[in-house]
């Protein structure tokens, strides 16, 4: 699909003559580039050929293989992430004391690739809440950071505005905001359909109105990352220096080695960093930070001891769900319908806070179901780093066998009746329940595999 000429004249309006034939040039004959991010906590691995400069735990692929069909994804070994989306885990490493840790929101999060970088670039034991607006994305946000497996997640289902009253409660906040999606038009033609000069606008507006409702939510001192996959002034500086000029927020300097061959700001006094595909292996990308004026006392919310989340039940929690939870002692647990979630006690009042003023569809590690007098483990907990892995038998299985539990097929299992774990190369994928003759298969049935095509060998990415 052409790009339309006001675009064009849009691109030559913003860069150089060269630069300006050089960006459109890639956007209608270059092909996107493939790239997958390491979970370090899952998988051994350390890239050592075709690296993302600015993430050591991203590296490119020759090809794009069938993903769908490696069990390593399903497990959450690796994220598959366009390398221009892995700058953030620069910034985080260049900013951010690892010795401390933080409340952290992602507010515009799914399908939740920005999220997963931020967890392991984040100091160890970080608060982490990802937030999305539409709910059929917030699902695919929900099963992305499952399958990541940190205990210190919150995911939730809300405007922006919601978060306005949440005054000084976080210490960084990134938003990835809603965009006109100039970046992404060499893979998406719907990017080139849908482009308009009055959607640019539009845009803007609404990611002013985002900035403004996330900057009452962070703290005096704290730091606002501000991200989109677009080109224009109106969406990326002018966002910026409306931060600066109005807000009176610091631009930070991110400082980038040349070699990486990322843009400046154009033709503005702060700090900003633009992706080309022209100039780097990646999609479009714009990316600042800023901090927020250390001018005023931080104030502090707290929740309510009187009220009741009117979902949570008072039963006691079995024994047998702490036995389950690889550190109970650092554990508190939320028994919800017929879910019982376990989170961390060190945010166990920031939890409670946000289940209060937000929609909070996931949190912490959904652990066990409650059916009858039985429990049952929950998928979250066969993926989550809180698992205690001595609770329960485990059954390696082969490829054949691992691509039939993803269907959600039956398998036949080598292992004590019961509740199993089972692994693929070590790492766990699911659950089954033993009968002996049979295992029941647990995989959730939204997450399967459907495609009829099996291949014969697993791809290799990790």
């Amino acid at each position: 699909m052409a790009l339309s000429e006001l675009f064009i004249e849009q691109i030559h309006g913003l860069l150089p003559e060269n630069e300006a034939s050089a960006l459109i040039k890639s956007l209608g004959e270059s092909d996107p580039s493939v790239s997958v991010r390491i979970n370090s906590v899952k998988c051994d691995k350390t890239p050592t050929e075709n690296l993302v400069p600015w993430c050591n735990r991203g590296f490119y692929l020759d090809q794009r293989p069938q993903f769908t069909f490696d069990p390593a994804l399903h497990a959450g070994c690796y994220y598959v992430q366009d390398a221009s989306s892995m700058f953030l885990a620069h910034a985080i490493n260049l900013l951010v004391n690892k010795d401390e840790p933080v409340r952290y929101l992602d507010l515009c999060a799914a399908p939740g690739g920005k999220t997963t970088t931020a967890i392991d670039a984040l100091p160890a034991g970080s608060l982490v809440v990802a937030n999305e607006i539409m709910s059929n994305r917030a699902q695919i946000l929900k099963e992305n950071l499952i399958k990541w497996g940190n205990p210190n997640c919150v995911v939730t289902c809300n405007d922006s505005a919601a978060y306005a009253p949440l005054t000084h409660f976080f210490d960084i906040i990134a938003a990835d905001v809603p965009c006109s999606g100039e970046g992404m038009m060499r893979k998406d033609e719907e990017a080139v359909a849908q482009w308009t000069p009055a959607l640019v606008k539009e845009c803007a507006d609404r990611q002013r109105e985002i900035v403004d409702n996330a900057w009452q939510a962070l703290r005096p001192g704290g730091l606002f990352i501000y991200s989109t996959c677009t080109f224009n002034r109106p969406e990326n500086e002018d966002i910026v220096e409306y931060l600066v000029n109005e807000l009176g927020a610091e631009s930070i300097d991110l400082n980038p080695p040349t070699d990486w061959n990322i843009h400046t700001a154009i033709n503005s006094t702060t700090h900003g960093y633009h992706f080309f595909p022209h100039r780097t292996r990646g999609e479009g990308l714009f990316l600042a930070v800023v901090r927020k004026p250390d001018d005023e006392p931080r104030q502090s919310i707290r929740a309510s001891k009187a009220k009741k989340n009117k979902k949570d039940t008072q039963q006691p929690i079995p024994a047998a769900v702490k036995e389950w939870i690889a550190n109970p002692r650092s554990t508190q647990f939320i028994a919800s319908g017929d879910a019982i979630n376990a989170i961390p006690t060190d945010f166990a009042d920031e939890i409670a806070i946000l289940r209060e003023n937000l929609r909070v569809i996931y949190c912490g590690c959904e652990v066990a179901t409650a059916k009858g007098k039985d429990l049952i483990p929950a998928h979250s907990l066969a993926l989550n780093e809180c698992l205690n892995e001595k609770a329960f038998p485990t059954c390696q299985v082969d490829y054949p066998t691992a691509i039939a539990f993803l269907r959600g097929e039956t398998i036949v299992v080598d292992a004590p009746r019961g509740f199993v774990l089972i692994k693929y190369n070590g790492k766990a994928i699911g659950w089954v329940k033993n009968l002996g003759n049979r295992a029941n298969n647990l995989y959730p049935k939204e997450w399967r595999i459907k495609s009829s095509h099996i291949p014969t060998t697993p791809p290799e990415i990790v």
